[in-house]
């Protein structure tokens, strides 16, 4: 694949569908840069949760944001593929995805003020190198762009069984039944929200990761991108 400095490889998808597990292999197999975008408005979220910000006042948590910044530094060597850090804090991943956080996140991200923050900040990142980008807009609002878009969904049960297998490598111990409720309720406000909601990008390739593993995904997505014209 030539012209690599402009590959840009967007993935959405709905919550436990595989989106950063596949982008991450994604970038170590094409040598790209990898920023799960989805960790940045989780770290916004524990951002609102230490300092008792409302997460139903958008503009607060655009004074947040700005007075406490959220950085991305890219890093393949580190456990997320990049490390991140919320009011001068780094986060790990049981940070990122405590009950807390994901409790409260859709409603923090729902609001314009924090996504257009956020969006300036990854078409930042992105325009610096080449990238393999995961969240739930990526394709449709961040970048439009973007030669391959890909939409990445799995059924229910599989989507529920990969978000208790991820919590529980991070030591969390979770109920099968409330996870399911959860992430039922993450889907119904991250579709419906006013403001950028999930949805494919009209020219993204959805593929159904219910029967497929992460590995067979990677290889349909670096099938796809070897057909596209970067020149």
């Amino acid at each position: 694949m030539s012209s690599q400095s402009l590959l840009q490889i967007a993935i959405d998808g709905p919550a436990a569908s595989g989106k950063t597990t596949v982008a991450r292999a994604l970038a170590r197999r094409l040598r790209v840069l990898y920023l799960d975008t989805g960790a940045m408005y989780r770290a916004l979220a524990y951002l609102a949760l230490r300092t008792g910000t409302d997460v139903d006042n958008g503009a607060a948590l655009a004074r947040l944001v700005a007075a406490q910044p959220i950085e991305v530094r890219l890093d393949q060597a580190a456990p997320l593929g990049f490390r991140i850090t919320a009011g001068g804090r780094e986060l790990d991943e049981a940070a990122l995805q405590s009950r807390e956080v994901t409790a409260i996140v859709s409603a923090v991200s729902a609001h314009a003020e924090v996504r257009s923050a956020m969006v300036r900040a990854q078409r930042r990142i992105a325009g610096g190198a080449p990238v393999v980008m995961a969240g739930r807009d990526i394709g449709s609002v961040v970048l439009p762009g973007a030669p391959v878009k890909i939409y990445l969904t799995a059924s229910p049960e599989a989507r529920i069984a990969r978000r208790r297998a991820q919590l529980e490598e991070s030591g969390i111990n979770v109920n099968a039944r409330k996870l399911a409720a959860e992430i039922e309720e993450r889907d119904r406000l991250d579709e419906t929200r006013t403001v950028s909601p999930l949805a494919p990008a009209p020219d993204a390739h959805v593929i159904d990761s219910s029967d497929i593993d992460a590995a067979g995904v990677v290889d349909e997505i670096c099938r796809l991108a070897s057909t596209v014209n970067l020149s």
